[in-house]
C-alpha cells in the first residue's frame, strides 16, 4: 500500500498540471454534489398546497423558524431560531399578531424568483414608496425624529424607527440618514437623483445628496398616532406675545393632552401648550425659553375631556415636548475656512466629552475634531473624526491627552471636569460596554475594577492640573453645571470658539440635548464600588485639583465632588 501511495506521489510530482488538474475536477465534483443535496432535501411547493406558518402544527408536530427576512436582500438561512433577537415594532405585525406569519418566513431552499416576489409584497403591505424628494438642512422635507449610521444603514431599519414612533413618513438620504415625519414638505423629484445605495444594503437606494427616498408606512392602529413618548416640560407663565411666541392656535372645548400633542405635532412643532380650552403650538424662543418654571399648582385645572390631567389655565401654561424634531439647530458643515487657531476640547476620559461635541456642533452648526480616529463616533455622525486634527476644518479638537508638549499645540482649550466618582464609572462602562453600554456586573466584582481605579484616579487628577498649568488659555466648565444650566454654559464655550449664536438657537439645543451618545444615566448598582480606601485616595485628587482651579481665581470644584 505504501508502495503504491509512493508511486502516485511521483506521478504528480513529474507533472504539477495533472495535480492541479485532479484537484479541480474533485473540488467541482464536490460543489455539484452539495448544490444538488440543497435542492432534493426541500419538498417541492404548489400553488396549491398552503405552506404551514411558523409555530402552526404540523402532523403533531411544531415547524422552528428556518431563516430570517431582510428587506430587499430575500432570506438569510440561520441554524438556531433561538438567536434571531431582532425587534419588530407592532406596525410589522400580522391581523393574527403573528410576527412571522405576516413576513412570510417559511424558509427552505425556495427559487430566487419565489423570493424576489414575496419580499415585494411584504413590502408593499407595511412600507409603500412614495418617490424622491428635495431635501434642505435649513427646511426639512420630514421634520420628526432622525438619526444617522455611516456603516449600518437600512431601508428597513429606518422604516421599523419610524413607524415605533408612530410617524407616518420614513426617508433616507446620503446612504445613511434617516428622517420621520408626519407630512411632507418639500417638492418631488427625478427618481435618477436618488442614486447612493444603503450603506448597510447595497441592493437599495437610499436616497442622494440632499435628495431623499420617501416611504409611507402602512401602520397598524396600535402604533398610528401614537404619541405616549412626548415630554412634559412643566407649567410656565403666559408669554407677553402670545401670537409671536406660540404662532398657532386651536380651542379644544374638550381639551386632552393627547388631542393638543396630536395637534401640535401634526402642525410640525416641537412643544404643545395646553391653556385651559387652547391649545398653543410653537418652538422655544427668547419670547418663550422654558427657563422660567412655576409652580405646578398654577396649572392645576382639569382637562376636560380628562378627569387626572392638568390643562393649564388661560395664564398658567401646561408644556410637553412633542416628537416633533426642532430642526433650526440641525445643520452640521466643515468650516469654510482653514481655522487660524487649535481650540481643544480637553477632558478626562468618561467626563462627557463626546456629548459636549454633540451640544457644540448643534449650537455653531460646525463639526469638531479628535486627536484620535474613532470609527464607532463617525458612523453616528460626527464627520469631523476622520480629519486629521491639525486639518483646521473643525470647530474644536476632543483631547484625553495630558502633558506640556501635547497642551501647548493648541492655541486655546476648552477644559471639562467632572466629578472624579462619576467619571470613573463612566469611562469603566465604556471601556466594557461602548459609548452607550453598561459594564458586567463581573467587571465591577472582578480583578478590572480595582485595577482600573488605581491606574485611572491619579490621572483624573494631573489632566486638570497638565491643562490648568500649561494652558495657554482655558476656560473651565464643569460638566455638572453644563447639565444643570446647559443655556449658560454652552454660550460660554460658544464664546471662546469666536462663533456669533444667535440664543434661538441655543434654545433649540436645549430640546435635542440628549443626542445619541449621552449615556441615560449611569446604572445603579446594588452596592458601592468604592471602597474606603479608593475614597480616601480620589479625596486627596479632588483637593489637589480644587486648589489649583482656586489658585487661579477660579471657582473650585462643586461640593458633591467629595465623599458620597
Amino acid at each position: 500500500m505504501a508502495k503504491l501511495w509512493f508511486k502516485f506521489q511521483r506521478y504528480f510530482r513529474r507533472k504539477p498540471v495533472r495535480f492541479f488538474t485532479f484537484l479541480a475536477l474533485y473540488l467541482t465534483a464536490g460543489s455539484v454534489v452539495f448544490l444538488h443535496s440543497g435542492f432534493v432535501s426541500q419538498p417541492a411547493v404548489s400553488q396549491n398546497q398552503a405552506i404551514p406558518a411558523v409555530g402552526s402544527p404540523v402532523d403533531g408536530a411544531e415547524l422552528p423558524f428556518l431563516g430570517d427576512m431582510h428587506l430587499g436582500r430575500g432570506f438569510r438561512d440561520t441554524a438556531d431560531a433561538s438567536s434571531i433577537t431582532r425587534r419588530y415594532g407592532p406596525w410589522f405585525k400580522g391581523k393574527d399578531g403573528n410576527e412571522r406569519a405576516k413576513l412570510g418566513d417559511y424558509g427552505g431552499a425556495w427559487s430566487r424568483a419565489l423570493k424576489g416576489r414575496v419580499v415585494r409584497e411584504k413590502e408593499e403591505e407595511r412600507a409603500k414608496y412614495i418617490g424622491c424628494y428635495l431635501d434642505d438642512t435649513q427646511s426639512r422635507a420630514l421634520r420628526g425624529m432622525s438619526f444617522f449610521d455611516y456603516k449600518k444603514m437600512t431601508v428597513f431599519r429606518c422604516q421599523d424607527n419610524c413607524a415605533e414612533r408612530g410617524y407616518l413618513f420614513a426617508g433616507l438620504e446620503f446612504g445613511a440618514e434617516c428622517y420621520c415625519g408626519h407630512k411632507i414638505q418639500a417638492a418631488n423629484v427625478s427618481e435618477t437623483e436618488c442614486d447612493m445605495e444603503c450603506k448597510g444594503e447595497r441592493s437599495n437606494v437610499c436616497g442622494g445628496a440632499n435628495r431623499l427616498s420617501i416611504y409611507r408606512l402602512q401602520l397598524t392602529q396600535e402604533s398610528a398616532r401614537r404619541y405616549g413618548s412626548a415630554v412634559f416640560r412643566g407649567c410656565f407663565r403666559r408669554p407677553n406675545n402670545l401670537s409671536l411666541a406660540l404662532p398657532v392656535t386651536a380651542t379644544m372645548l374638550n381639551m386632552s393632552v393627547d388631542k393638543c400633542v396630536d395637534f401640535c405635532t401634526g402642525k410640525e412643532y416641537p412643544l404643545a401648550a395646553l391653556a385651559g380650552t387652547a391649545c398653543h403650538c410653537g418652538f422655544p424662543t427668547t419670547r418663550f425659553p422654558l427657563h422660567e418654571r412655576e409652580e405646578e399648582q398654577l396649572c392645576a385645572q382639569k382637562c376636560s375631556a380628562e378627569e387626572f390631567e392638568s390643562c393649564g389655565t388661560p395664564s398658567y401654561f401646561i408644556v410637553y415636548q412633542t416628537q416633533v424634531q426642532d430642526n433650526r439647530c440641525m445643520d452640521r458643515r466643515f468650516l469654510p475656512a482653514k481655522s487660524k487657531q487649535l481650540i481643544a476640547l480637553a477632558s478626562f476620559p468618561g467626563a462627557g466629552n463626546t456629548w459636549a461635541r454633540h451640544l457644540i456642533e448643534l449650537a455653531t452648526g460646525f463639526y469638531t475634531g479628535s486627536y484620535y480616529f474613532d470609527g464607532s463616533l463617525y458612523n453616528k455622525g460626527f464627520k469631523g473624526e476622520r480629519d486629521h486634527w491639525r486639518s483646521g476644518r473643525t470647530i474644536c479638537i476632543k483631547t484625553h491627552e495630558s502633558g506640556q508638549k501635547e497642551i501647548e499645540a493648541f492655541d486655546a482649550a476648552i477644559l471639562l471636569i467632572r466629578n472624579p466618582y462619576k467619571a470613573l464609572m463612566a469611562e469603566f462602562n465604556r471601556k466594557y460596554g461602548g459609548h452607550i453600554g453598561f459594564a458586567a456586573h463581573a467587571h465591577w466584582k472582578g480583578k478590572e475594577w480595582p485595577e482600573f481605579v488605581r491606574n485611572y484616579a491619579p490621572w483624573w487628577a494631573t489632566h486638570s492640573l497638565d491643562w490648568l498649568k500649561f494652558g495657554k488659555k482655558v476656560l473651565v466648565v464643569h460638566f455638572e453645571d453644563l447639565k444643570q444650566d446647559l443655556f449658560v454654559q454652552l454660550g460660554r464655550m460658544v464664546h471662546l470658539l469666536g462663533v456669533a449664536v444667535h440664543e434661538d438657537r441655543l434654545l433649540c439645543v436645549e430640546s435635542q440635548k440628549d443626542g445619541n451618545f449621552k449615556r441615560s444615566g449611569l446604572r445603579k448598582l446594588e452596592y458601592n464600588p468604592y471602597t474606603a480606601d479608593m475614597q480616601q485616595t480620589i479625596s486627596t485628587y479632588i483637593k489637589m485639583v480644587d486648589a489649583a482651579l482656586k489658585g487661579r481665581n477660579l471657582t473650585g470644584v462643586p461640593e458633591d465632588y467629595y465623599p458620597r
